[in-house]
């Protein structure tokens, strides 16, 4: 089967997905999916489209790996120790080689709390150095809170001190095969970082591009920059690559500007219209999103992502 055709395949797949909750796909392991194969030596274990639970592990982001001649590496430490482990032993299906790198795509609690596995292991910790005073500042917080949600499935897990930061860049060696490590500029969350494989034409964007899950706005989001970066320096390096998001199945980057920016651009308008119009807080939490209604946390998260957007759009 050609890569086209199997990243076609994919997409269709991660496309039904985003529309409802689905079980457990890989019953016999911690995953929620069993690994799939993106490139040659690119694979990644697909998360559950939903928020933290014991019954997906935690494993609700996308956990990617890479393989080089001499070692691999791993991005995103997990949610937890034995959800880290998991993965590690599908890695260890692929190959004996050792996993020198594990890059967390920023200081989230599923990109990092299993980092001291890896640790354990003999792996390098690397993220943005905004990341890491994420880490610093909530990773205990993040760490308590999904301990009493996966209770038993987060034994082991602790935090740890990531060992190298970058600002901008950083390139990595695995053999034969390399890793650019890469902060585009503000997005979802500090210290959002993708990681492109020139080999192999696959950028691991991360939480940057979302698709089959509508994406979340925190509190300490910024909409404007994350804009500003997507069209200034994320979309002439992403639009011709294959896209492994931070959440949802391999896609292009047609799909996740549709679904990023698009996204972005419309619920900033709908509020600046609600703004000059003298509407409150209140209005927009009625604004009409049903055009990303299909999309997963949809119910959760459409009327919060307005309100957030309207109390920073006051200001700016």
């Amino acid at each position: 089967m050609s890569l086209h055709l199997s990243l076609g395949l994919l997409i269709t797949a991660s496309s039904i997905a985003g529309t409802e909750t689905q079980a457990d796909r890989y019953p016999e392991s911690l995953l929620y999916d069993k690994p799939v194969k993106v490139a040659d030596n690119v694979w990644s274990a697909i998360g559950q489209t939903q928020y933290y639970s014991f019954e997906n592990a935690g494993h609700n982001n996308n956990l990617s790996f890479v393989i080089g001649e001499d070692a691999v590496l791993v991005v995103n430490g997990s949610a937890s120790y034995l959800l880290a482990k998991a993965l590690h032993d599908e890695i260890k299906q692929h190959t004996d080689k050792p996993v020198k790198y594990v890059v967390d795509e920023n200081g989230q609690s599923h990109a990092m709390l299993g980092n001291n596995y890896w640790k354990e292991q003999g792996a390098v910790l690397i993220a943005h150095s905004e990341a890491v005073e994420e880490i610093e500042s909530h990773g205990l917080d993040g760490l308590s809170s999904l301990q009493k949600i996966l209770k038993e499935r987060a034994e082991g897990s602790s935090l740890v001190a990531i060992d190298q930061t970058f600002d901008d860049k950083m390139i990595l060696d695995l053999g034969g095969i390399s890793a650019e490590l890469i902060h585009f500029g503000p997005a979802h969350s500090p210290g959002d970082i993708s990681i492109y494989i020139p080999q192999r034409n696959v950028l691991i964007a991360g939480d940057i591009a979302f698709h089959v899950r509508l994406l979340p706005i925190f509190p300490d989001t910024d909409t404007a920059s994350w804009l500003e970066t997507w069209n200034s320096t994320f979309t002439a390096f992403a639009q011709d690559k294959i896209i492994i998001p931070g959440h949802g199945g391999p896609t292009d980057f047609a799909t996740v500007d549709q679904w990023t920016r698009g996204y972005l651009e419309y619920i900033r308008g709908k509020v600046a219209v609600l703004i000059e119009d003298g509407g409150s807080l209140e209005d927009a939490y009625q604004i009409d999103q049903t055009p990303y209604k299909h999309l997963a946390t949809f119910e959760e998260l459409a009327a919060k992502n307005a309100g957030r957007v309207f109390e920073a759009m006051e200001f700016e």
